[in-house]
């Protein structure tokens, strides 16, 4: 099917939301559709939408903005987690690795017994590609002062150059016995946590790029431990959801940082949105109940 739609004015864009029902200021909305697009405030409208395009009676500008903004706040309430998450796992790892392996080990892909030959290759080209990349005065005076005897510097400059997608790979290719002893040290397997890590690190992509959350049905699903009676009983928290997310991201941050104070930011933008439908986002109705979650609830504790 051959696509005819037509780039349309904001003055269009505003005009056609009020014919469907949209109840604004014009102004008002012109001045939304110029700050944030059409298109991307679409997906908070959606869900306020009828069949037919128009929009449900009484649906205001106000209200579709207040979704806008409940995500932008709760993309950045959940970006602080999870810089604290890989943090940890980079200085776990890097630890872990440069004590068994000496500062150069990874170049060895003896040493990353869970990439393939290929992948193996594929982790140092883009090792090389973040070094090229960067400005990092400490990278600068290494390269100046040992090389060309040394091609990349030792792991723990190099993990700080890594994106949380080479940290990832850098995990999976880890020999078994060093992701088990991270993963032990959380309480969880070395499956759980590289499931939960991989998911977000999709997460982070799409707060890092400003894409849609708090309603997303999330298509990198996390593992949820099976025989920790804390996330099944008395709720049985969800893989697909933000709310799987942010549990784990609590249960981390338990583990990882618990005079961080996270929860209770998030209660408080919670309060704050209280007119957000918190079902979207895949809370159980009694997710408080949850023992990962009990003691915080609506409190801000």
């Amino acid at each position: 099917m051959k696509y005819t739609k037509p780039a349309l004015t904001y003055e269009e864009q505003a005009d056609q939301l009020l014919r469907r029902g949209l109840v604004a200021d014009r102004e008002e909305l012109l001045a939304r559709l110029r700050s944030v697009s059409y298109y991307r405030l679409s997906g908070y409208w959606y869900p306020l939408r009828l069949p037919d395009d128009s929009f449900a009676d009484g649906t205001t500008v106000e209200a579709v903005w207040r979704r806008y903004t409940f995500d932008r706040r709760l993309r950045l309430v959940v970006l602080d987690a999870i810089e604290r998450v890989e943090l940890r796992i980079r200085t776990d790892l890097v630890y872990t690795l440069a004590h068994a392996q000496g500062p150069f080990g990874y170049s060895d892909a003896a040493n990353l017994p869970g990439l393939s030959p290929a992948k193996h290759e594929e982790f140092l080209a883009n090792l090389r590609a973040e070094c090229e990349r960067s400005h990092e005065p400490f990278l600068a005076h290494f390269c100046s002062k040992y090389r060309p005897e040394h091609d990349l510097p030792p792991y723990w400059m190099v993990t700080e150059l890594m994106t949380f997608g080479l940290v990832l790979m850098l995990f999976r290719g880890s020999p078994a016995a060093v992701k088990q002893d991270i993963a032990r040290r959380l309480g969880v397997t070395d499956r759980v946590l590289a499931s939960w890590l991989h998911t977000i690190n999709a997460v982070r992509n799409i707060c890092a790029h400003h894409g849609r959350l708090w309603n997303r049905e999330l298509g990198m699903k996390p593992m949820i431990p099976k025989k920790d009676a804390r996330w099944h009983d008395p709720v049985d928290v969800a893989n697909n959801r933000v709310f799987g997310v942010l549990t784990i991201l609590k249960y981390l941050l338990d583990e990882i940082a618990p005079q961080s104070g996270w929860s209770g930011r998030l209660m408080q933008l919670l309060a704050e949105y209280s007119d957000t439908p918190r079902e979207s986002m895949g809370f159980p109705v009694d997710w408080s109940e949850c023992p990962i979650w009990r003691g915080v609830g609506d409190s801000g504790k």
